[in-house]
């Protein structure tokens, strides 16, 4: 039962019915404000002697203003999208892009709209790429998604509407990978602090991974992420260990939520499976959910045409822990 008096059975119940909560809110909805900010206050760590600027291409023909990604990164932005009427629960959302690029627009995506819709705060990552150069190499993303954790404590309760204990983290296929690293590593230190912000806890409440990559192992690695992250170091195996988060988990790695599709011919479910074996045996709370169909991305719709409340489970499912009410 959360803070509303609203059951995980609920929810679930309702979505299955086709009463889906998220996308009737999000049809509802007024338009919502959005602002985009820099993470550091200057230039990011670990950016002497390289040269790289800010690019962005389209991702489709139809050439849409806001479907974009961007191959090279040198200014790391969070794009907030306000609820009208905020409930105090944050989350960071981490877009994919296997580490080639990182798929975001500049006005907030769809999920971060639709949990815009019901309050939640939403904070979609934009993080640069090791493939810039940039001196941490494969822990370069992870020291954006730190600080952006820690900026939006910091300033909880002072910009935004926003409670620091209840913030999330989600990631979406390599995104997955970075939103993963952040949960289980969030108390390893990638960068010196540059303000009081720093000084916070970058651990999420509760962690949810979407058709995630997870191992850079051979054994169902996205051998595309494997080579883009670690580069030069792609074939070692005690890199290959390092950065896979099956094999890396600490002790106090937040309760876990994935999901992914058994024909994702791109990432391979043995991720998912990776991942949720390596929870279980830890016994950190998780919860792993499987599709038939839907490759690499939501499950696809049920075939009488009833979309599958792939979102709502995992609120669902967070409630039991907390998050978000």
């Amino acid at each position: 039962m959360n803070r509303n008096g609203t059951s995980r059975r609920t929810l679930i119940a309702a979505g299955m019915t086709g009463l889906l909560p998220l996308t009737a809110a999000a049809a509802a909805a007024p338009a919502l404000r959005v602002e985009r900010l820099p993470l550091w206050p200057g230039r990011p760590p670990g950016g002497e002697g390289i040269s790289v600027t800010d690019q962005s291409v389209f991702r489709s023909p139809e050439n849409k203003p806001d479907d974009i990604a961007w191959p090279h990164v040198a200014t790391p932005m969070l794009t907030v999208v306000h609820p009208e009427r905020p409930n105090g629960a944050a989350v960071l959302i981490c877009p994919g892009g296997g580490y080639a690029r990182v798929a975001t627009g500049r006005t907030g995506g769809d999920v971060a709209r639709r949990l815009a819709a019901i309050g939640i705060t939403a904070f979609e990552l934009l993080y640069r790429l090791p493939h810039d150069g940039w001196a941490a190499g494969p822990d370069t993303p992870l020291q954006d998604a730190q600080r952006a954790m820690r900026l939006i404590r910091g300033q909880a309760g002072k910009r935004w509407t926003v409670d620091p204990a209840r913030v999330a983290v989600t990631g979406f296929s390599a995104g997955g990978h970075l939103a993963a690293r952040l949960a289980t590593q969030a108390g390893t230190q990638t960068y010196a602090p540059v303000d009081a912000n720093d000084a916070l806890s970058a651990r999420p409440l509760v962690a949810g991974l979407f058709y995630p990559v997870v191992t850079m192992g051979d054994d169902g690695v996205h051998a595309a992420s494997r080579e883009r992250l670690l580069g030069s170091h792609a074939a070692d195996p005690a890199w290959q260990q390092r950065y896979s988060t099956e094999r890396n988990l600490s002790a106090d790695t937040p309760p876990t939520f994935i999901t992914g599709n058994a024909d994702d011919p791109v990432v391979p479910i043995r991720n998912s499976l990776l991942l949720w074996e390596a929870l279980r045996s830890a016994r950190i709370p998780a919860e792993l959910l499987i599709f038939e169909h839907g490759g690499h991305g939501p499950p696809a719709n049920r075939r009488n045409g009833a979309a599958v409340p792939w979102l709502d489970l995992f609120l669902g499912w967070a409630s039991d822990h907390g998050w978000p009410a």
